[in-house]
């Protein structure tokens, strides 16, 4: 069963995503609070610390907004825009904006069942999901404001990682099979390895063209993705959970990132990584 998948009808959900969010949020806040702001991110090239806490203030008041206001429809998100604040002109206003965003982000995704449907770009359109892409987001930007900042790397939970691994390579990086568009394989596949979760994926980078159903025009490379090893693969990428989630997001990991097998099939899978994010 892929991790990404909803939990049967009364058990616990595979990861406490609010309880992350919550934890590395607080995380974020608490390495970006001691900064001057014009501390350079080195994985964000053209961002200051101020930057960084900025971003992820308006990306969980936008996602806030949009779970207070039970916004189901396109058309309601565009009104958003006429809401938004100016962004603060000093450090302490950022803050202020970070702590008044997180805090309603994170009361009220706890106040709804995480089926509640609720717009969302990606085709699970619900606060569960909502809740899992924010917990992600506020990890990697808290090991962004960590490498900003020298501090000392804090631990990386092996289920929210492994999760997480999970997440890009099907979300953030991989082919949207539900959409009507052609793709076409660009080389062999690949398996990747959780060393410390015991998971495997495959993947097969792949063209993707055509349009989709928003009338938004693909023409990129993605990565075809499914559960298990693949006796056809000809490399593997292994690793912790942590370690590959950074990898995987282009942030430096703590340990080794192990690459084996034909080069030029690592190339292509390299490839996609580098390629913006839609």
């Amino acid at each position: 069963m892929p991790l990404s998948s909803p939990p049967a009808e009364g058990r616990a959900p595979v990861v406490p995503y609010l309880d992350h969010l919550r934890e590395e949020s607080a995380r974020f806040r608490e390495l970006l609070a001691g900064a001057a702001g014009s501390e350079r991110v080195p994985t964000c090239e053209d961002w200051d610390a101020d930057s960084l806490l900025w971003h992820l203030a308006e990306v969980q008041w936008f996602w806030g907004a949009v779970a207070e206001g039970g916004m189901r429809q396109q058309d309601q998100v565009r009104g958003l825009d006429a809401q938004r604040v100016a962004r603060p002109s000093d450090h302490a206003g950022l803050l202020a904006h970070f702590d008044r965003s997180t805090e309603r982000l994170q009361r009220v995704l706890a106040s709804l069942d995480p089926q509640t449907e609720l717009w969302m770009w990606h085709t699970d359109h619900t606060a569960g999901y909502i809740s899992r892409r924010q917990a992600h987001e506020a990890l990697i930007h808290r090991i962004d404001a960590e490498l900003t900042i020298g501090a000392e790397p804090s631990p990386v939970d092996c289920r929210l990682a492994a999760d997480g691994v999970d997440e890009v390579l099907r979300v953030m990086r991989g082919f949207p099979a539900e959409y009507d568009l052609r793709s076409a394989a660009l080389g062999p596949s690949v398996t990747i390895a959780v060393v410390d979760g015991f998971h495997t994926w495959t993947v097969m980078p792949v063209h993707v063209t055509g349009v989709d159903p928003d009338g938004d025009r693909w023409d990129e490379r993605r990565l075809a993705v499914w559960d298990g090893p693949d006796q056809a693969s000809v490399a593997e990428v292994a690793g912790t959970a942590g370690d590959l989630d950074c990898w995987l997001w282009n942030r430096p990991s703590h340990g080794e990132v192990t690459r084996t097998g034909d080069p030029a099939a690592l190339a292509l899978v390299d490839e996609v990584l580098a390629s913006p994010i839609r």
